[in-house]
């Protein structure tokens, strides 16, 4: 904990070495579900709970015009994406991405993804592979696939490294951020080039695809995309996407410390694979917070939050708060068999409602690729060797230290 030129205290350093404790660790020190602190010398007001999950997705007080600090713009979402937008620009932008990304549409991502999967599998044969390291690609291949986007298979791995680097590196200062940056450039200059070469008529993008509606899509103004903004965007699909080898990876964890839940994802039951996702998404770390700006003055449980002021909204403190997820450390699917979800208790992408507020639209995608890889990881003969798989909760994203390795047998029963 530092202070402040005037002597107040600034936790900027001590959200730096306690990562997702942070927030957590305040909290349980806190009378109410309110932390009022300074990050980077500005006041900043943390909130906890369902509750403070609707109150922050609310427009009127909470706004994301000029909240993202230009390093999460630089590396994981891009400048002017629509992460950036509030009002009717949002919804206009948003419901671009509400319409590709949920209520089934994304089937054909699935199947790609599974056949990516199996093909990998067949290469693995005989070998110890690195679960983190090996998914990228898988994911990549299917990504792009689906979105229409033409990748050669020797640029592939390139690729997914550099979607990979784009989430690794938004929450540090050092090698790992600006290995972020440097990726991002150079796949927002490739894209922004694509998007102009649609638009002269020297590439065609498939009829329907994801990069067929950015490079058409209009903004509330009547305006189409400036190719940089396009190619900002049509990366919010694609890196997501490929982010979700954090939760693989985790998945893959999950089954070596909890084996007994490997025969039931073997019988891809649909509503126990879908629990196991929605558990590993809540019990493992991936967001610590998400942030904005007071739109105008406020008051949250009595607390004061000036117009301005940063408000954080605390994702990994809720998903184990006991008080929403009874005996939270215990990794327990079946406590999502026959509950339903509501938009404000389980956030480990945000909450609220995906298609007005800022929810990720990719929720579904998220789960449903977890749902399927997870039955394939449970079905692949392994065996894990000795090993680091200690998750440290200063490093964020954090992820298993050895990225769980994998030793494959020289037979593999692909299913």
């Amino acid at each position: 904990m530092l202070f402040d030129l005037l002597g107040r205290v600034d936790d900027t350093l001590t959200v730096a070495i306690q990562g997702y404790g942070w927030l957590p660790n305040r909290m349980r020190r806190q009378p109410g579900d309110v932390y009022r602190t300074r990050l980077l010398g500005q006041t900043a007001v943390a909130l906890h709970g369902p509750e403070a999950v609707r109150f922050f997705y609310d427009e009127r007080h909470v706004r994301r015009s000029g909240a993202i600090p230009e390093p999460l713009q630089g590396t994981l979402f891009g400048k002017d994406a629509v992460h950036t937008l509030d009002g009717e620009p949002h919804r206009v932008r948003k419901a671009m991405f509400t319409a590709l990304l949920m209520n089934g549409g994304f089937e054909g991502l699935v199947e790609r993804t599974e056949a990516a999967w199996d093909a990998a599998v067949d290469s693995w044969a005989g070998r110890r592979v690195v679960l983190f390291d090996e998914v990228p690609a898988v994911l990549t291949r299917a990504v792009c696939d689906w979105t229409g986007i033409a990748v050669d298979e020797a640029d592939l791995p390139a690729l997914a490294e550099d979607l990979i680097a784009m989430v690794d590196g938004f929450a540090t200062a050092g090698p790992r951020h600006w290995k972020a940056r440097l990726a991002r450039g150079r796949r927002e200059r490739w894209l922004a080039d694509l998007v102009r070469q649609i638009r002269a008529g020297d590439v065609r993008a498939p009829q329907g695809s994801v990069l067929a509606a950015v490079a058409e899509h209009r903004d509330s103004d009547g305006r189409l995309l400036d190719a940089e903004t396009a190619a900002v965007e049509i990366l919010n699909v694609i890196r997501p996407t490929v982010a979700v080898t954090w939760f693989v990876a985790f998945a893959g964890h999950a089954l070596h410390r909890w084996p007994e839940y490997r025969d039931r994802l073997r019988a891809d039951d649909p509503a126990f694979s879908e629990a196991f996702a929605h558990e590993v998404r809540r019990f493992y770390p991936f967001a610590p917070f998400v942030g904005g700006r007071a739109a105008t003055d406020l008051t949250w449980q009595g607390t004061r939050i000036p117009a301005g002021a940063i408000v954080l909204l605390d994702l990994y403190g809720q998903n184990h708060d006991p008080r929403v997820w009874p005996d939270p450390y215990r990794f327990d699917p079946q406590r999502f068999i026959g509950r339903p979800i509501g938009p404000f208790d389980l956030v480990p992408q945000g909450g609220g409602d995906p298609r007005t507020g800022h929810r990720c639209p990719g929720e579904q995608i998220t789960v449903a690729l977890l749902r399927a890889l997870s039955v394939r990881l449970a079905r692949l003969d392994y065996h894990v060797p000795e090993q680091d798989l200690d998750i440290p909760l200063h490093r964020i994203p954090t992820r298993p230290a050895s990225g769980v390795v994998l030793a494959v047998p020289a037979t593999v029963a692909v299913p």
